[in-house]
């Protein structure tokens, strides 16, 4: 499979190497504040950023794909790297738009084939070389990064999580089976870039399509954003708690738009045997998330996007042990706190400055994913962001 040669850093390595990595990750993550107010400052101040990037938009039809990928990608960024790009700086739209095209391609029709038949990319040209050569150009600027940060690390006062991971190669130097090397150190900052910008930036990009499909669930989003938080002060996570009717939406949207339909690869660790089938270790394994966050059982008409699934008879937020668009087990997502917190002051932030506008009629907006194989990728569409 295409995705097993990328088996480095932490999406896709596994064993011991993963347990190290994953587990440092998550420590430098906490250490920047990931899960507290630190991080949620950042959140708030690149959401401001983004405000005022829409009103250059000056209420004009524009495509958001690329505006909409900067503030996730900015939060990550000041993580790995230590700082913000400007959202017109070049290098970062180069950057952006390689991530954009390997989520299109890994959601391709002709990806799904060479997963089924792997000799296939040996043989045929396709796309996989131009995702490769988007990987290659990603780890390239990441290794620049690197660099820098070698001449300028201080280990008394490591500034980000590069610092922290070269510190670490340091500590590790005589362990030879470490996982710590400059390679895995690329790949992992690769991963956090991309995991940390594609996933939150396509959910916010679906979630305003179907905004514009459903005024009416936006026009009760606004008045709840209104009378919990008002027009004076950015939204922040204690004001979710008093806004089950926007909660239940965000949910909704990562619900609907079943964003990895199956998954990330896995791998069996021993042979087992499961409901009849025998699966020998080793063998790669896909869940399917589709079949609990579309279960019929628990959201009823489940094609359906209503934002009722998450609404009990009283009109509070009501949890669902269905809801796992961040995967489950000891690979769930590990940026599962920051991608919750992001989508809903992102998008709180949006309704509070905005009204959305249709350039079409909402009932002629079409929800249907233009491709539906790795990732869920909602067609293009145009907007315009009216000013409250």
């Amino acid at each position: 499979m295409l995705l097993q040669w990328l088996a480095k850093g932490i999406i896709f390595s596994n064993g011991k190497t993963w347990k190290d990595i994953r587990r440092f990750t998550l420590m430098t993550l906490r250490n920047f504040g990931m899960g507290k107010r630190s991080i949620e400052d950042r959140v708030q101040e690149e959401a401001r950023c983004l405000v005022e990037e829409l009103r250059k938009t000056k209420s004009s039809p524009c495509d958001p794909t690329f505006i909409l990928s900067c503030p996730p990608c900015n939060v990550i960024c000041s993580i790995i790297f230590q700082n913000r790009f400007d959202y017109k700086d070049q290098n970062f739209l180069n950057l952006l738009e390689r991530l954009n095209e390997n989520v299109r391609i890994l959601s391709s029709t002709w990806l799904q084939v060479c997963n089924n038949f792997p000799p296939l990319i040996d043989y045929l040209p396709g796309t996989h070389n131009t995702l490769l050569k988007n990987i290659a150009y990603t780890n390239s600027y990441v290794l620049e990064k690197v660099k820098e940060h070698q001449e300028s690390l201080d280990i008394n006062n490591p500034r980000d999580y590069i610092d922290y991971f070269l510190i670490k190669m340091e500590q590790e130097k005589h362990n030879q089976h470490s996982g710590f090397t400059i390679e895995n150190l690329v790949y992992s900052v690769s991963d956090l870039f991309g995991a940390g910008t594609e996933t939150t930036s396509t959910t916010m990009r679906y979630g305003l399509l179907l905004l514009l499909k459903h005024p009416e669930v936006t026009a009760k989003v606004q008045e709840e954003i209104g009378r919990v938080v008002g027009r004076h002060r950015s939204p922040c996570m204690q004001d979710r708690s008093r806004m089950p009717y926007t909660d239940a939406v965000v949910h909704e949207i990562q619900r609907y738009i079943n964003l990895l339909p199956t998954n990330l690869p896995h791998a069996v660790t021993c042979d087992i045997k499961f409901r009849n089938y025998y699966i020998p270790k080793g063998t790669t394994i896909f869940t399917s998330l589709s079949s609990v966050l579309h279960d019929e059982k628990e959201f009823p008409n489940p094609k359906v996007f209503d934002p009722g699934h998450f609404l009990d008879e009283s009109g509070n937020f009501k949890k669902s042990d269905y809801f796992m668009p961040f995967s489950a087990g000891k690979r769930i997502c590990l940026g599962e706190s920051l991608a919750r917190m992001e989508l809903f002051l992102f998008l709180t932030t949006i309704l509070q400055n905005f009204n959305l506008k249709s350039l079409v009629d909402p009932k002629d907006l079409d929800t249907t994913p233009v491709a539906n194989g790795f990732a869920s990728v909602p067609p293009s569409y145009q907007i315009c962001f009216n000013p409250v």
